[in-house]
């Protein structure tokens, strides 16, 4: 087992999301290989080191490549932050978008026969019908099975509000370059 040194990009609203989205996209380049792929997705976790860095006074490349010649694949990635993620301030973040459709709403109860397997066999009127495919599935597949009293809305829809983000006119992701050593 070996390693090499990678360095990466990434952004996100925190250095945390901006790592996550860096392994999640070394996952769908390289598959995770069972830890082994030689990229930040089988590094072991990270350290913010933008504080160390901006007191060193040197160039990002000359602080990178000094510090990839001490680290080891077992302390995890580096992480400096080159462009700050710039938050949202509003008072409100979200705004309410009311679904009003005309008419009553009729409620009415159903039987659902679930298999922990399957997921849901069928959606019936009765208990009895419900129990009978439940049954019926559980005695052709050998796997355990469930009958659920549920309300369902007779006709229309059931959602009534959607909540969406509202972002500010300047917030934006920050920036991060991740590095280190990796197994491989």
């Amino acid at each position: 087992m070996g390693s090499q040194q990678f360095q990466t990009y990434s952004r996100g609203k925190s250095v945390k999301e901006a790592y996550n989205n860096a392994v999640e996209d070394a996952n769908d380049e390289y598959g995770h290989q069972q830890g082994y792929s030689g990229e930040i997705n089988s590094s072991e976790g990270y350290s913010d080191v933008t504080a160390k860095f901006k007191a060193s006074k040197k160039s990002l490349n000359e602080y990178i490549n000094e510090r990839l010649d001490v680290l080891t694949k077992f302390e995890g990635a580096e992480a400096i932050c080159i462009e700050q993620p710039v938050t949202n301030n509003n008072k409100i973040k979200s705004q309410v978008e009311h679904v009003v459709e005309k008419g009553t709403k009729k409620w009415v109860l159903k039987f659902y026969a679930q298999s922990n397997y399957k997921g849901l066999i069928g959606k019936f009127n009765t208990k009895g019908d419900a129990v009978k495919a439940a049954r019926k599935y559980t005695e052709e597949t050998g796997n355990s099975t469930y009958v659920e009293m549920r309300k369902d809305l007779e006709k229309g829809n059931t959602i009534t509000a959607k909540i969406s983000y509202k972002k500010a006119t300047n917030e934006k992701d920050g920036r991060w370059v991740f590095y280190g050593w990796a197994s491989c």
